[in-house]
Order: C-alpha cells, then sequence, then structure tokens
C-alpha cells in the first residue's frame, strides 16, 4: 500500500460518463499535477469538513475511508476538521448539514457517495465561495437532479446533456472510479486461485457497485476459460448498505449449498457474509479497501482479497492541491476518472487488489497479477463498464437473484 497512499494523483481529464455506453478502459489518459511545490500557508483560512453519507464513520468502508483521510491532512496540516451526519437518507437532510458546516465556517466540504449529486446540484450555487469535493459522483448523478429542477425529462443517458447548462461546476470536483477494473482483478484472482463457487452479495443496485460486480462477473469469467474450469456464480443485492438477519440467512444458504467465497460489495454488508462464512469456513472478498484486518477477525484467513479504490490518496491529494499549492483552478469544474495509472507498479494505482494481504498462491502469485495488470493497462485486457446490461460471458454460469429486499 506504500505507493498507494503517495500523493501522486494521476487523473483522468475528462468528464466521466461511466453510466452510459459500453466504454473500454484502454482509452484511459492520465494528467498527473505537479505535486513538487512548496507548500504554501493556509493564507485562505480553509477549514474542511465532511458529510457522511449512507452509514456512518465506522462503516469500515466508503464512509470511514474518507473521514479518516480528511483528519489526518487536517491534523498534520493544522487545519481545523469535522463531519457531519445527515439525519436521513435524502437531497433535503445533506444539504441542511451543508448549510450547516458553511454556517460554522467551513468552507471545503468533502462528500463521498454519488447520493451527493442532487445535494452539489442545490447546495453549490448557492454557496460560491466554498469549494465542493465530491467522490464517486458522476455527470448522471448530477444530471439527474439538475434536468428535473429545469422542468425536463431526463432520460439517465448524460452524453444526451450538456452538463455545464445544467451544472454549476465552477466551484465543485468530482472523483469517479473505474471499480470494473478492481472487481475484475478479485474475481480473476478468485478462480485462479481455485475457488470455483462464487457468489456476489451488492449493498444496493448503484452505479458504482454494479460496476465493481459486472467486473466481478468479467474477471471469473475470463479466469474460467483460461482455465477451463466449471465455475458458478450467485448474484444478489442486499437493498441496503448493511448487514442484517435477513441477509445472512440468505447467505447461509448460499454457503450451505457450496458458496466457497462470496465478494461482499456496499458498506457494512460485509458483516452478513463473514456471519455466514464463519458458521461453514468459507470466505469472503472485501471492497474499497483492504477489509483483511475487520473480516478476519470473524475467523483467521477468512479473506481472500479486496477490491480497493484509492479514496484516501484522492482525499489527500486533491486537499493538497487546493490548500497546500494553491491550484484549485486546476481541478475546479471536473469529473476524472480514477483507474490505472501504471502498467508496472501495481501498488501506484487508483484501482487495485492488495498487494500484501491477498491470498497468493501457486496458481496466482504476485507476478501473475503484475502480469494482469499490465495486460490491463496497455488494452490486452479490456472491461466493459457498462452498468445497464448484464456482462456476456464465455464460460461460467452466473444466477442473477435480485434483491434480497
Amino acid at each position: 500500500m506504500k505507493k498507494f497512499l503517495a500523493l501522486t494523483l494521476a487523473l483522468v481529464m475528462s468528464l466521466s460518463l461511466v453510466a452510459c455506453g459500453d466504454k473500454k478502459t484502454d482509452d484511459t489518459k492520465t494528467d498527473a499535477p505537479d505535486q513538487t511545490e512548496q507548500p504554501a500557508e493556509n493564507e485562505g483560512a480553509y477549514k474542511v469538513a465532511m458529510i457522511t453519507d449512507y452509514g456512518d464513520i465506522t462503516d469500515q468502508s466508503f464512509n470511514q475511508t474518507t473521514y479518516e483521510a480528511c483528519k489526518a491532512f487536517a491534523e498534520d496540516n493544522s487545519i481545523e476538521f469535522s463531519y457531519f451526519r445527515p439525519a436521513g437518507d435524502n437531497t433535503a437532510d445533506r444539504v441542511a448539514m451543508i448549510e450547516k458546516a458553511v454556517d460554522e465556517g467551513f468552507n471545503v466540504i468533502v462528500m463521498p457517495g454519488y447520493a451527493f449529486g442532487g445535494a452539489i446540484v442545490e447546495a453549490a450555487p448557492e454557496f460560491p465561495d466554498v469549494k465542493f469535493i465530491a467522490l464517486d459522483v458522476a455527470a448522471g448523478d448530477l444530471l439527474e437532479t439538475a434536468v428535473a429542477k429545469a422542468g425536463e425529462s431526463y432520460d439517465y443517458n448524460p452524453s444526451n446533456w450538456d452538463l455545464n447548462k445544467y451544472v454549476d461546476m465552477s466551484n465543485v470536483y468530482c472523483a469517479v472510479y473505474q471499480e470494473e477494473l478492481c472487481g475484475y482483478m478479485a474475481g480473476y484472482a478468485a478462480v485462479k486461485l481455485g475457488y470455483t463457487k462464487l457468489g456476489f452479495l451488492g449493498g444496493m443496485a448503484v452505479p458504482a457497485v454494479v460496476r465493481y460486480g459486472y467486473g466481478f462477473v468479467q474477471g471469473a469469467d475470463a479466469a474460467a476459460t483460461e482455465l477451463g474450469a466449471d465455475v458458478t456464480l450467485n448474484y444478489v443485492y442486499g437493498n441496503q448498505f448493511s448487514g442484517d438477519a435477513d441477509i445472512t440467512a440468505y447467505m447461509d444458504t448460499w454457503y450451505a449449498n457450496g458458496t466457497e467465497v462470496v465478494f461482499a460489495c456496499g458498506g457494512g454488508i460485509y458483516n452478513s457474509a463473514a456471519e455466514a462464512a464463519a458458521k461453514v469456513g468459507g470466505k469472503v472478498i472485501g471492497v474499497d479497501v483492504d477489509q483483511a484486518a475487520i473480516i478476519d477477525a470473524y475467523a483467521e484467513g477468512m479473506t481472500v482479497t479486496s477490491a480497493m479504490k484509492g479514496l484516501a490518496p484522492t482525499v489527500k491529494a486533491i486537499l493538497g492541491e487546493l490548500i497546500l499549492n494553491d491550484n484549485w483552478a486546476q481541478y475546479a469544474g471536473q469529473i476524472n476518472t480514477l483507474g490505472l495509472v501504471s502498467g508496472t507498479d501495481v501498488e501506484a494505482n487508483y484501482v487495485q487488489i492488495p498487494y500484501e494481504s491477498t491470498q497468493w498462491s501457486d496458481t496466482f502469485t504476485k507476478d501473475d497479477y503484475a502480469a494482469l495488470v499490465a495486460a490491463m493497462f496497455d488494452g490486452t485486457v479490456t472491461v466493459s463498464n457498462n452498468t445497464e446490461t448484464e456482462p456476456t460471458v464465455q464460460t461460467i454460469t452466473v444466477d442473477y437473484q435480485g434483491n434480497i429486499k
């Protein structure tokens, strides 16, 4: 993880339209900002606030990672920081927390999650002097609210709309990730490591989770095709970002019927997969960050790998560019897609599986992983990010089971 946490933020300087089309990942271009400048004094007296998405700062995933990254940056640079948790899961409550933060003098607002699209549309124009940094907020998330606000009907195809006509992005920066790539890596690794009965447990069927899941399917299929293996994959969404008794019972059935490893993708929903796996010696794949420590608390060695994206380095780098380097102008108005930035340094990428905690074996080694990353980077291996259509498979059998709830 050491290089993954480096401050070099390699960004794709183009609008992310991940909600539509079948864009291949081999056309990714990167533009790394210069971070060699000497840190400037906090002349603008920046104060950083984070607004939580679903869950809270103890979710061991998206919120917690973002919170800890903001807090660490603030402490390292003597900047005031606080977080705010909306009362409910709706745009009005998110906007209310933004207003509260601004009223308390915070002028940099960090928001993790696609659900902030509506809040940005509503709040950003009202506070032009506030800088908004949004993780996993794509063009479609913004347009859904903005087009409706303009009295028009949105067709859920961002490429049909001029974002800047509907959304004031002058004080907004968004980062989205190519989750399909690390999902692919996790699925490929699982099959190469010998697992043939797989499961995908998503939180809610939102674009980022779907990209993870469909990438997982594609990776598992590629590995099964190479090996000539008979692989089955159960696929379901819990329709929430937390585990509970109903979801655990559903996972109990999967594991009892032979499922060997489940990719638990969505906040605290991993709890249900891990609880069920612990009863039968099953395995789990983590998400967003390296979840080996928390999942292995259920049973030693439970975590096969994790499909990770660089939330912490994104936060650290963008705050650094804004506050230390006074370089906000380079990022304001951008929606950047973060993915592979190196074909040779696997730990430098913004999507990856953990180099240290993955359960490598003779059938899938670190060298094999490096070869996979190189092939993905140079375009030999391509991964679809289409979230509208289930991926085509050659070898594996996928049982799509809808929502548990």
